[in-house]
């Protein structure tokens, strides 16, 4: 009894100083991780996924240096950011001229310090789409603007692209001699809505006729349809693309040399933050202790850090990314206690101490548990601490809510494992949705994203809004996909292809061109979800929303990347956090 005192805090623990908020993390409770019953000392059998150990130890990381700008540097740098300002600026620049810088601004990473600047010259270029389309009929600059025009929230109708179909009403058979326009026609049919047939048209037409050409065509244009043709530019991780991009660009002959040296040193200056970021996420998880006590679990701080650069990578955004790597990886253990370690009588112990939200409940719970509670525990009230301290909201019944959802979520889908029952694919979903755990992710980004939080928005949130539910959606999906074979040998039930199989007698690849099909049709629900004028919610909380699914299609696109990353997944992590440029 004596253990269950010290870790008792009064209701108003969030109003402590942040230092009597830590003062319960693991001190009193890393003694040990028995495997005993909380009801009884017999001994307990537990599965184990054999989960391979990180390969970005403490010590690699602290060794980072990092490459900061010097002075001489960060002057050229500005220098540059002027140029590029200019170029975006000058009236006199043509249509297609202005609308391919703008799309190279973008793909090199550098659109966050132009905002403003490329939405008033896409403005301007809005005046000229239908003139444009009307004399010139240019599939690559009609292609071009639609793109730009909807990924930057103007209207923009699928019609512009009617003048491209021949009386028959099928899209033009000599517009395959257009690599380049076809190219463009295709990365426009991602920006679809729901309905918008024409554009999935265009998106099949052009499907067809670039596997065709890719090899045919010029080497570096080639390069680019094979790139595309894996993944499409709206579903691609942005860095990771900027990356890609700028290696790419600096090939062409006709580069701009002056976005190019920008784009580089911009590269340099944000991995040199994501470092020192990474750093300090790498001294608190090994403060907390989690990976090396709980021995079953994934240590994968790295690739969480990872996943919440693809989610926010600018470099104004530091504390957003500690705060969702926190968050991340607590899930990422959590997952294993639930998936792999607990029995279904501790983990019904555990979901209702954490829906009760009550640091007393660590006394019945096994000594492991202690360990994920506490450290859950104090990680979401320091965030609830800062946030009063600095908007004077208490954000605490929001983030416990969200956080009890997906325990929730968690201990079904351990009930339906632990009685080998396999539900309806409808059934399933409408619990797995919720237990990829995106909901949770997002509501913490936002509350640390926005720093005039609504009251409007924590009830759109709280009530589960569709900018939630799309990506959440696109992320269960992805991670189905990707991990599947793993989840079916170690004895779990239920996942999308396992439940669609068995319910419609359909083969394991039609069950996964049936989920492919699903993720694109959601894709086009949120396109049209992020393009509302009313929505209530700032860019940047928008921003992250698209840019989880865009690391959830990056992480599980060719397996599992986050809890057993391959050699791809390592390079990915070289190239974007570890080497420069």
């Amino acid at each position: 009894m004596a253990l269950a005192h010290r870790f008792i805090i009064p209701s108003c623990s969030i109003l402590s100083p942040r230092n009597e908020i830590q003062r319960f993390s693991v001190v009193h409770c890393l003694a040990t991780t028995q495997t005993s019953n909380p009801t009884n000392n017999n001994p307990i059998t537990r599965k184990s996924a054999n989960y391979k150990p990180t390969i970005w130890t403490y010590d690699f990381v602290q060794s980072l240096k990092g490459h900061d700008m010097d002075e001489v540097l960060t002057d050229r740098a500005n220098k540059l950011e002027e140029q590029v300002k200019s170029m975006i600026s000058n009236e006199k620049t043509e249509f297609l001229t202005k609308l391919e810088l703008i799309d190279d601004i973008q793909r090199l990473g550098l659109a966050y310090h132009f905002e403003q600047d490329i939405k008033k010259a896409l403005h301007r270029c809005a005046f000229l789409v239908d003139k444009i389309e009307r004399t010139e009929k240019n599939l690559h600059a009609t292609a071009l603007s639609f793109r730009l025009l909807r990924q930057h929230g103007f209207e923009v109708s699928q019609d512009i692209f009617k003048s491209f179909k021949d009386e028959n009403g099928s899209f033009k058979e000599t517009l395959c001699e257009d690599v380049k326009g076809m190219l463009s026609l295709y990365e426009a049919s991602y920006l679809a809505f729901e309905g918008e047939d024409l554009l999935d048209e265009a998106k099949e037409f052009t499907i067809i006729h670039l596997k065709c050409l890719k090899d045919e065509s010029e080497n570096n244009l080639s390069k680019q349809v094979s790139h595309a043709l894996e993944l499409p530019l709206h579903h691609r991780m942005l860095r990771l693309e900027a990356r890609w991009y700028i290696e790419e660009y600096s090939k062409r002959s006709d580069a701009n040399q002056v976005l190019l040296e920008a784009a580089k040193l911009d590269f340099n200056r944000v991995q040199s933050v994501l470092q020192r970021d990474l750093k300090d996420m790498s001294r608190w998880w090994k403060g907390i202790g989690l990976a090396d006590n709980l021995s079953f679990t994934r240590d994968r701080l790295m690739e969480c850090f990872f996943w919440t650069v693809g989610m926010v990578y600018e470099p104004q955004f530091s504390n957003l990314r500690k705060g969702l790597t926190k968050v991340t990886s607590l899930i990422t253990i959590i997952d294993d206690v639930y998936d792999v370690y607990g029995t279904l009588e501790e983990l019904e112990l555990f979901t209702d101490a954490v829906e009760r939200w009550d640091v007393s409940a660590v006394n019945i719970l096994p000594d492991y548990m202690k360990l994920c509670f506490l450290a859950l525990y104090n990680t979401v009230n320091e965030m609830v601490y800062d946030i009063l301290k600095e908007q004077g909201l208490n954000i605490l019944p929001y983030l416990t809510k969200a956080w009890a959802d997906l325990f929730k979520a968690f201990l079904k889908e351990a009930k339906w494992c632990h009685r080998k029952y396999t539900p309806t694919f409808e059934e399933y979903f409408d619990n797995a949705w919720m237990s990829i755990s995106g909901v949770a992710i997002l509501v913490h980004a936002y509350l640390l994203v926005d720093k005039s939080i609504t009251k409007e928005c924590l009830d759109c949130l709280e009530n589960h809004h569709n900018l939630l539910r799309w990506p959440s959606i696109i992320f269960r999906l992805c991670n189905d996909l990707g991990t599947s074979s793993a989840e079916v040998e170690r004895g779990e039930t239920a996942n999308s292809i396992v439940c669609n199989m068995r319910q419609t007698g359909n083969s394991e690849e039609s069950a996964h061109k049936y989920l492919h099909n699903l993720i694109e049709e959601t894709w086009k629900k949120m396109n049209k979800e992020i393009a509302e004028c009313d929505s209530p919610f700032t860019k940047p909380f928008l921003d992250t929303v698209i840019n989880l699914a865009r690391i959830s299609q990056c992480t599980y696109q060719y397996g599992d990347g986050h809890g057993a990353p391959d050699t791809r997944s390592k390079n990915r992590v070289l190239s974007l956090i570890i080497n420069p440029i």
